[in-house]
C-alpha cells in the first residue's frame, strides 16, 4: 500500500506521483474519468467532477471498474464520499432519458424512478418545455428538447437522448480510399461509435482528437455514413476553404456542391461551410442574429462543429432548436475558458470517443513533440511600471518584453534551414519581430487571399518563417512546420496551449519542438504554469531553462 501512486481525497482531489515506476499508465487510465487540476514536478492533482464521470459513462468507461482501480492503486483507504459521488454521478446518468421521435418525444425515467417525473413536471421553467398530451405520458415541445437538457443537467441530471433523428435530404458521400489516402483505425472507429450504426443512441456528441490527427477525415467518414446534406461550422474562413479543399481531395463531392458561407461570399449547397463569425453578427447587441435562419434554409442531415471548444455561446442558442439533427463535435480539448463544459455536454452531446495524444504519438500517427519554456528577466527600466500597474497592464508588460526578441534570434539562428512559425497574441510585438527579422506577418485584418498565399508559400519553402498573430491558433494546416515558438498568449488559455501545439503535430521525421517564452517572476510566469497543465494531460513534459544561464 506505502508504494501506491494515488492519494484519493474527501473533496475530491486525487494525487498522482510523477516519480511512481506505473506513472504513465496510472495517468492514461485516471484521464478517463477525472480531469487535471496542476501538475507541477512530483505531484499532480485531478478531480473528480459530474461532468468527468459523466463523460466517462457515456464512453463507457465501466463505474465498477472505475471504484476497483481507486481501491487497487490508492495509498490509504479510498473516502466512502467519494465511492457514493461516483456511484451517484453513474447513477443520474441516463437516469431520465428521452424517446420516441423527433416529433413525439417523450421524457422518461429508468425503472423504479417514475416518481422524479413527477417532482420535475412540477417545476416553472421545465413544465414550459413540455407539452399537453394524452395520457400522463410527458411529451416535450420539439423545439424544446434542448433547452429542457439543458433545465435537467443543471440539475444534476444528464439526459441520454433516444429520441432519434431526422433523416434531411438525401446526399450521399464516399470518401476517396487509396494508396495516397486511408483512413486511420481510430479514425474509423470515432466515426463508428459516433454514428452507432444509425442507432438513435447515436448521432450527437464529441470526438476529441489531438491536433494534426486528421479530426476533419472523422467529420467527412461521418458525411459519409450519414450520407445527407451537411452544415459544418468552422472558426474562420481559412478553415471553411480548408475543410472544401479536404472534402474535394478525399471524397466525391463534387466542387459546385460545396458552399462557402462567410463574410466573404454566402453560399448555400448540399455542403455547406459557415464561420462562427458570420453565424453571430448582428448590427447591435439588441438586434437578432440575421444569419441563424442558415440552420433551417435546408433539410440538413449533420451539423458539424469543428473546434467545438471554441463554439460561441450565442450559437448555443440556435443547437438548443436543433436537437432533432444528428451533432458532430469535433476538438483536441473539451476545456472550455467559459466554463460551458454542461452546455457543450447537453446541446452538442456527451463524449463518444477520445484517444491520448501520446497514445498516437508513439503509433507514428502525430509528431513527438519536446515542449521548452525559456525565461527571461524583465529590464530593470520596466521594473517600476511594472509593480505599479493594473494587471492587465502587468500582463501585457511581460508579455511584449523586449529581451525575448533575443531567444527570437537565438533560435532562428540555431533552427535555421528549418521551417518555424512564431506566434503571439500582441500585434505591436509582432510588428516589431516581423520589422526587425524580415518576416511576413498574418494578423486578423490580414486579408483571407494573401493568408492563403502565404501558407502556400510557406507550405512550399519559399517562405520558411512565418510570423502569426492569435488567428494561427486554429485550422491552419502546415504539414512541414517543425519548430513553433510562442512569444506571447492569452492570459491562462489551456485550449490556446492545445491548439498552438497542433500546428506542429503533422507527422515528420524529426521531433516538433513547441518553445514558449515567458518574463520570469511575473503574471506571465504565473500564467504560463496553468497553460502547461493541457499539455501534462496529455502526457508531455516542460523543460526549464534560464536564458541567461545560457542553457539552450
Amino acid at each position: 500500500m506505502a508504494e501506491s501512486p494515488l492519494v484519493i481525497q474527501s473533496d475530491g482531489t486525487i494525487l498522482l506521483f510523477v516519480d511512481h515506476p506505473v506513472y504513465t499508465s496510472i495517468r492514461d487510465h485516471l484521464a478517463r474519468f477525472a480531469e487535471l487540476v496542476k501538475s507541477p514536478e512530483h505531484i499532480h492533482t485531478y478531480r473528480l467532477s459530474r461532468i468527468s464521470l459523466w463523460n466517462a459513462a457515456s464512453c463507457g468507461v465501466d463505474r465498477d471498474k472505475v471504484i476497483a482501480f481507486l481501491h487497487r492503486h490508492s495509498r490509504y483507504t479510498v473516502p466512502d464520499n467519494i465511492i457514493t459521488f461516483i456511484q451517484d454521478s453513474y447513477e443520474n446518468y441516463g437516469l431520465l432519458y428521452l424517446s420516441g421521435s423527433p416529433f413525439d418525444t417523450v421524457l422518461k425515467a429508468r425503472k423504479g424512478h417514475e416518481g422524479l417525473l413527477g417532482k420535475l413536471a412540477g417545476n416553472r421553467q421545465i413544465s414550459k418545455c413540455l407539452q399537453p398530451g394524452p395520457g400522463s405520458l410527458l411529451r416535450v415541445n420539439p423545439v424544446k428538447r434542448g433547452e429542457l437538457k439543458r433545465l435537467l443537467i443543471e440539475r444534476g441530471y444528464p439526459v441520454e437522448d433516444r429520441a432519434g433523428y431526422v433523416s434531411g435530404d438525401p446526399f450521399p458521400i464516399a470518401l476517396r480510399q487509396g494508396p495516397g489516402f486511408k483512413l486511420r483505425p481510430y479514425q474509423k472507429e470515432a466515426a463508428a461509435l459516433f454514428f452507432q450504426q444509425g442507432d438513435p443512441r447515436g448521432g450527437s456528441g464529441v470526438v476529441c482528437l489531438p491536433c494534426g490527427s486528421g479530426k476533419t477525415v472523422v467529420g467527412m467518414r461521418v458525411m459519409e455514413l450519414v450520407s445527407a446534406k451537411t452544415l459544418i461550422l468552422v472558426a474562420n474562413v481559412v478553415a471553411a476553404r480548408q475543410w472544401k479543399k479536404e472534402l474535394l481531395d478525399k471524397s466525391n463531392v463534387p466542387a459546385d456542391a460545396i458552399g462557402e458561407y462567410s463574410g466573404d461570399t454566402k453560399e448555400i449547397r448540399p455542403i455547406t461551410i459557415a464561420t462562427y463569425q458570420i453565424l453571430t453578427y448582428r448590427k447591435r447587441k439588441t438586434d437578432p442574429f440575421v444569419h441563424f435562419s442558415l440552420f433551417q434554409q435546408q433539410k440538413w442531415g449533420l451539423i458539424v462543429y469543428d473546434e467545438v471548444h471554441l463554439l460561441p455561446a450565442p450559437v448555443f442558442q440556435i443547437t438548443a432548436q436543433v436537437q432533432a439533427t444528428r451533432r458532430l463535435g469535433l476538438t483536441a480539448t473539451l476545456i472550455r475558458e467559459d466554463g460551458k463544459e454542461k452546455d457543450v455536454f447537453s446541446l452538442i452531446g456527451p463524449k463518444k470517443y477520445d484517444v491520448p495524444w501520446q497514445t498516437l504519438e508513439k503509433k507514428g500517427f502525430i509528431a513527438k513533440a519536446v515542449c521548452c519554456e525559456i525565461r527571461v528577466s524583465l529590464p530593470q527600466e520596466d521594473k517600476l511600471q511594472y509593480l505599479t500597474a493594473t494587471k492587465r497592464r502587468a500582463f501585457r508588460i511581460a508579455s511584449e518584453n523586449h529581451k525575448k526578441e533575443d531567444v527570437v534570434d537565438y533560435l532562428l539562428k540555431k533552427y535555421h534551414g528549418q521551417k518555424i512559425l512564431v506566434i503571439g497574441h500582441y500585434i505591436r510585438q509582432l510588428q516589431h519581430l516581423a520589422q526587425r527579422f524580415k518576416l511576413p506577418l498574418i494578423k486578423g485584418d490580414t486579408p483571407n487571399k494573401k493568408r492563403m498565399e502565404l501558407f502556400n508559400l510557406f507550405r512550399n519553402n519559399q517562405v520558411p518563417r512565418l510570423l502569426l498573430s492569435k488567428v494561427g491558433n486554429v485550422a491552419i494546416d502546415i504539414p512541414d512546420a517543425s519548430i513553433l515558438i510562442q512569444v506571447s498568449g492569452t492570459f491562462g488559455s489551456r485550449q490556446e496551449e492545445a491548439q498552438r501545439l497542433g500546428r506542429i503535430l503533422r507527422p515528420k521525421e524529426r521531433p516538433a519542438l513547441f518553445f514558449t517564452i515567458i518574463t520570469r517572476q511575473t503574471q506571465e510566469q504565473e500564467f504560463a504554469h496553468h497553460r502547461q497543465i493541457f499539455l501534462a494531460e496529455q502526457g508531455y513534459s516542460y523543460k526549464i531553462i534560464d536564458f541567461a544561464e545560457n542553457a539552450l
